[in-house]
């Protein structure tokens, strides 16, 4: 494959994040909590992953290894939690704008672990999606910003894990089976959800067949899907480029408000998605060509 191949696939697991707001949206409509919602994702996503492990070729893990992805999953549930528990102070399109800081914080992570200094294209390609997730999310045309110094800092840290859980996913467990890694990654972020948010509603019929809809699509696009895609594709593009094609998650997820829920979309929202698809191209103008460098691949493969 070449690197390209990589790069679309990390890109299409950035979209399927976008598809996870408005059918969360959808899920708090319908009367179901935060604790129902978020432990249905990823309690149903780990399940169906686990199904798939099934029928994929078998490959025996030491310890060490499967404890390594377990932890590695830690940022990837914390993620879900954090941005959720935002939610519940800041206005939806802030918290978004927050949570794409981990476009810069992944490429500072590459900076900083790999010693590979941003270029100018990656830079301005961050410039780019910054602006263009400030138009996106609605800030301009809704006007006035209420702030929550709670909601801000839980979406700060939302932003962080994500950044972390993309970073680990280009480094650990480079050669196991992606299915099998991404199954150990969504349980590690079940067990810390289960942790944070007692599943209880396991213990109610009547709301585990109601939210079991809801968990199984969000668990799909949420849990089983991201982790997988980006175990294929991050670690022969690295994180700074990682968290670059993963802003997908924002056109997408202003797309299907507009479609889907009906959201008013204006001029400036559409500029802003426009920015975001710039700002992806201009990360990839560099090293998009070619096929992999396997010498390139092994040596950051240290995990």
């Amino acid at each position: 494959m070449k690197t390209w191949h990589y790069a679309l696939i990390v890109f299409l697991g950035g979209c399927c994040y976008g598809v996870l707001s408005t059918f969360v949206k959808l899920a708090y409509s319908a009367g179901y909590s935060v604790t129902e919602v978020t432990g249905g994702q990823y309690l149903f996503g780990t399940l169906l992953i686990w199904v798939l492990v099934l029928f994929t070729k078998k490959k025996t893990l030491t310890l060490n290894q499967a404890f390594k992805l377990l932890l590695s999953g830690i940022p990837f549930g914390l993620t879900g939690v954090f941005y959720y528990q935002s939610l519940q102070t800041l206005n939806a399109s802030l918290a978004i704008i927050f949570l794409f800081q981990f476009v810069w914080i992944g490429t500072l992570f590459e900076w900083i672990f790999y010693k590979k200094r941003p270029t100018k294209w990656k830079v301005i390609s961050i410039a780019l999606l910054l602006i263009g997730s400030v138009l996106a999310a609605g800030i301009v045309s809704e006007g006035g910003i209420v702030l929550s110094w709670q909601g801000t800092i839980w979406a700060l840290f939302s932003a962080l894990t994500f950044a972390t859980f993309i970073f680990l996913s280009s480094l650990v467990g480079k050669d196991t089976p992606p299915v099998l890694k991404s199954a150990l990654l969504s349980t590690g972020g079940l067990i810390v959800v289960s942790l944070l948010f007692p599943p209880m509603f396991l213990f109610d019929l009547p709301v585990l067949t109601g939210v079991a809809p809801y968990g199984l699509f969000l668990g799909l696009f949420g849990a089983v899907l991201p982790p997988l895609l980006f175990s294929i594709g991050m670690p022969y593009i690295g994180p700074g480029l990682g968290t670059i094609l993963t802003a997908s998650e924002l056109p997408v997820a202003v797309s299907m408000s507009s479609l889907v829920l009906a959201e008013y979309m204006g001029l400036s929202q559409w500029i802003g998605v426009v920015f975001i698809l710039g700002g992806i191209a201009a990360g990839n103008k560099r090293g998009s060509k070619g096929k992999i460098n396997p010498i390139q691949v092994q040596k950051s493969s240290t995990l």
